[in-house]
């Protein structure tokens, strides 16, 4: 396989992975996968939460990969896999970077003040402004959408009854 190609695989792979991982994160995370979550919405002093096994989930999907690459299809292993398991890894290192070191601040204390930095912290703060698995905004990990809009959608929420907000944050 040619670079180009092996990197395009990676490239694309690391894009899709912000679609698989919002949708991990609505459908899975805050569905039946709840009782792994649900301590990453409390307040705590662990080092860990039952949260981090996801990690571990990624990292197994990521190795996963990488074997298929290398011994899938009856022991010839299929390349593509190899990349995919790259992107996989990097989305993961991104994520990790992003939401456990930005976000909740579990390696490092740094307080953005503007650009996209600012707005994902402000999005996940208001994704965590929720008591509960339902309802709730901004599932991704690395896109976010504007405070604003997010707010929005918070209020619309409350004021159906579908969610039931900390300390009236929005």
């Amino acid at each position: 396989m040619s670079p180009l190609a092996a990197l395009s695989i990676i490239l694309v792979t690391v894009l899709a992975m912000e679609g698989v991982a919002w949708a991990s994160h609505k459908y899975i995370m805050h569905g039946f996968g709840w009782g792994w979550h649900r301590d990453h919405h409390e307040p705590h002093d662990n080092m860990f939460e039952k949260n981090d096994l996801y990690g571990i989930v990624g990292a197994a999907i990521s190795i996963s990969l990488f074997a298929y690459g290398r011994w899938g299809n009856s022991g010839a292993g299929w390349e593509p896999a190899t990349w995919m398991g790259v992107g996989v890894l990097i989305y993961g290192i991104i994520y990790t970077a992003i939401h456990d070191g930005l976000i909740h601040q579990r390696w490092f204390r740094y307080v953005p003040k503007r650009g996209y930095a600012k707005r994902i912290v402000q999005a996940h703060k208001l994704h965590h402004a929720t008591l509960s698995k339902e309802g709730g905004v901004s599932f991704g990990f690395v896109v976010a959408r504007r405070p604003e809009a997010l707010k929005a959608d918070l209020k619309r929420q409350r004021e159906a009854g579908l969610v039931t907000l900390r300390d009236s944050e929005v």
